[in-house]
């Protein structure tokens, strides 16, 4: 009995939800203080280390492989399946976060920049290990919904900073070495007792879209309930008691899923397996999306199950086994993908890795800050689980390609970096609500896309080589721009700058290369939209008992 409630997709897909509200991304703001006092660093030092960190929190090459590796064939028992990434990740978790930590408090010698470098690095190299092991195998466990599972996973990710700093303020507020000490072992902790749950199981059951649904809504009750705190602490001043109430009805929210996942398992668990019917062909009366580039075509009578790959405009492949890295790099498409995620997630990772700098720079005081980053974190949540859901929606009911709204987003991007640059008060706030929700959707989007594109059999490999455009912007955009321009108009011992012109040149050079990226994008649309409504038509092959 226990074990049927427990080994299901439902219950892997909450574990996977859990582990990745606890990861605590987008943090940096939090700690990055007391990490440049505490070690003497000057601005373009402490760009440096956010470089590293976002190179390690990117960059999961190695996790795609690993998954790919472990994942290869139908038994993932032993020593293969997606828990063995979970424990690669969290075991990266706790040497790089214990180690920064050790270094702030004095109980290591003060490492040099390169080493300390390392520890960013290991430190955030957990991410992609827990992104690629919980979204690979939520989109291989609901693949007709695979924007849906990926924004899901993408928004808990993405308000785990909220989440983490909300515990934070109430047991440690003040004390940002003890945030980086809660950051090496509640992730870790978590990830080991849940790892074992994440499965991959190739099982058509019911009404999934109505179960993940329910998910797509804890995840936005909990960012509504987390904004709604946010502003009422900047109104009011909360009695001491009132944080404990507040973090404990936030456990109780997260719980929730765990009723959604059971419910789902018992509906299952009445129904008889579900079969493809290839009776009638989908593709009927539309012979002129089965041509592939050298003008031939596919027979219109042809039985469904019977189509070959189709290779389209640049040899992308219309087959589940999809693409490998290397016949992947060898198309137009991945390299229009990777240059976009260049000048868009470049951009927003460069934003929030500076809004500490950014806040002092304007006189924001240290909790409005760290507001600001919980905030981050809920629009994060908010685009992630928004853009999934509304990929999937538009696809299937209005054949539009996910790249369209990529670059919708960049579109997006590019007018709240203008905001960012008018300088009124507080537009901080502003600014965090419109690239907050554009992170979010863009890392919601892109590991779909992959997948659409590309295959779901590497995406894990293609995905996180493709991200790698990400830490590539970031050190461009922040090391070499944002903090060059920032310690030219520094002054002073402590390398402080205050006022507009501290970003605005930056922020005004990363909206010019959001706007390349938007054109990198509607390419993409335009290249692959006959793809798409090829894809439209395949997914109106009918369920039937």
């Amino acid at each position: 009995m226990m074990e049927r409630v427990l080994s299901n997709k439902w219950m892997a897909t909450v574990a996977s939800m859990w582990i990745q509200c606890s990861c605590g991304v987008y943090t940096f703001s939090v700690y990055s203080s007391v990490l440049k006092s505490s070690q003497g660093y000057d601005q373009s030092t402490l760009e440096t280390m956010a470089v590293f960190r976002d190179i390690g929190s990117i960059g999961g090459v190695l996790a795609g492989l690993l998954y790919s590796a472990v994942t290869n064939g139908s038994n993932h028992s032993g020593f293969g399946g997606p828990w063995a990434v979970l424990l690669a990740g969290a075991t990266q978790n706790f040497l790089g976060y214990f180690l920064t930590w050790a270094s702030v408090v004095g109980l290591i010698k003060r490492p040099p920049v390169p080493l300390m470098c390392l520890f960013m690095y290991l430190s955030s190299q957990s991410m992609p290990f827990y992104n690629t092991a919980n979204t690979v195998s939520g989109v291989q466990n609901f693949p007709d919904y695979s924007g849906t599972i990926v924004g899901i996973m993408k928004g808990f990710s993405g308000i785990s900073g909220a989440i983490l700093i909300r515990a934070y303020n109430t047991f440690y507020e003040g004390e940002p070495s003890k945030f980086l000490l809660m950051l090496a072992l509640l992730p870790t902790l978590i990830s080991v007792v849940l790892m074992l749950l994440v499965k991959i199981y190739r099982t058509n059951t019911g009404d999934d879209k109505k179960h993940l649904n329910g998910f797509f809504a804890v995840a936005l009750i909990i960012a509504g309930y987390l904004m709604i705190i946010i502003i009422l602490e900047n109104i009011f001043t909360l009695p001491l008691w009132s944080h404990t109430v507040i973090f404990i009805l936030l456990l109780l929210l997260l719980a929730s899923p765990l009723g959604i996942a059971i419910r789902a398992q018992n509906e299952d668990s009445k129904r008889v397996p579900e079969t493809l019917s290839f009776d009638s062909n989908p593709l009927r009366g539309h012979p002129e999306l089965l041509r592939s580039s050298s003008d031939s075509s596919v027979p219109e009578d042809m039985a469904y199950h019977e189509l070959p790959s189709v290779a389209l405009d640049d040899k992308i492949l219309f087959d589940e086994e999809g693409m490998n890295l290397l016949q992947a790099m060898c198309t137009v498409n991945f390299w229009l993908l990777f240059i976009a995620v260049i000048c868009g997630m470049g951009s927003t990772m460069a934003v929030i890795n500076n809004w500490s700098q950014m806040g002092q720079s304007l006189n924001y005081t240290s909790v409005e800050v760290n507001n600001l980053v919980s905030l981050w974190s809920i629009w994060d949540c908010l685009g992630g689980v928004g853009a999934g859901y509304l990929s999937d929606y538009l696809l299937h009911t209005k054949g539009w390609a996910r790249p369209l709204l990529m670059a919708i987003t960049l579109a997006t991007m590019i007018i709240g970096l203008i905001v960012i640059v008018s300088g009124f008060p507080r537009i901080l706030y502003v600014g965090s609500i419109l690239i907050g929700i554009c992170d979010g959707s863009l890392w919601s989007l892109i590991p779909t896309i992959t997948s659409d594109i590309f295959g779901v059999r590497h995406m894990g490999t293609i995905f996180c080589a493709i991200t790698l455009a990400s830490p590539v912007g970031f050190y461009i955009f922040s090391v070499k721009l944002i903090g060059y321009i920032y310690d030219k108009e520094a002054g002073g011992d402590d390398h402080s700058c205050f006022g507009t012109r501290c970003f605005t040149l930056s922020l005004l050079i990363m909206a010019f290369l959001a706007l390349l990226g938007f054109l990198l994008a509607i390419a993409l649309f335009i290249r692959t939209k006959r793809f798409y409504s090829l894809r439209r038509l395949k997914d109106s092959v009918k369920w039937s008992k």
